[in-house]
């Protein structure tokens, strides 16, 4: 050894063969470049079972306000003829404030009587050509006692991670159409 550097008993320095025998010998970065390795696919999984998980619990507390209301409407404990649609949707609101902003921005509600069920069954949703709800026909009219009522109770819920909203979202502006419907007839109450 002259200068640092090893020499063979020839005289030679190891060749490329000897080097990468040593480099695969060596364990001391092993942990790290593991980790590298399986840092982001873990931290993707992660985000997406934790996104799925609100996304659900807002769906849920979506369809059980949707289903708290139709049952005050259809009892009568909520009058049919003072029903606008600033008042339901405040109704719906207050039962979503937990995982939501209070004021409700994507809420969207249509409330009316049908002839028959059969008739309230074959409303589908529509979509406009930039991937939006159409609201065109949407309205707040609730019949009588004994009358069929369809509620239907959309929200548009954001997709909170980046990386995530393309996979998850179904509406233009990246976000979620959370959907809940109820379809009861009207008890017999006193208008």
């Amino acid at each position: 050894m002259t200068d640092g550097i090893s020499t063979s008993s020839t005289g030679a320095r190891p060749g490329r063969r000897g080097w990468f025998l040593r480099f695969r010998r060596d364990r001391r970065g092993a942990t790290g470049i593991e980790f590298a390795m399986l840092a982001l696919p873990f931290s993707l999984l992660m985000f997406a079972i934790l996104e799925s998980c609100i996304s659900f619990a807002g769906q849920e507390m979506l369809a059980n306000a949707a289903d708290d209301v139709a049952r005050q409407l259809r009892t009568g404990q909520i009058k049919s003829t003072e029903m606008t649609q600033p008042k339901l949707k405040k109704l719906i609101c207050d039962r979503l404030g937990i995982i939501v902003d209070t004021s409700c921005p994507g809420l969207i509600v249509d409330l009316r009587q049908y002839a028959t069920f059969e008739d309230a069954a074959k409303v589908k949703i529509k979509y406009t050509s930039d991937k939006d709800i159409d609201t065109t026909d949407f309205a707040v009219t609730p019949g009588p006692s004994m009358s069929k009522n369809m509620l239907r109770v959309f929200y548009k819920w954001p997709v909170m991670t980046d990386f995530m909203r393309s996979a998850m979202s179904n509406l233009k502006d990246g976000k979620t159409l959370h959907f809940a419907a109820v379809i009861w007839q009207n008890e017999p109450f006193n208008d």
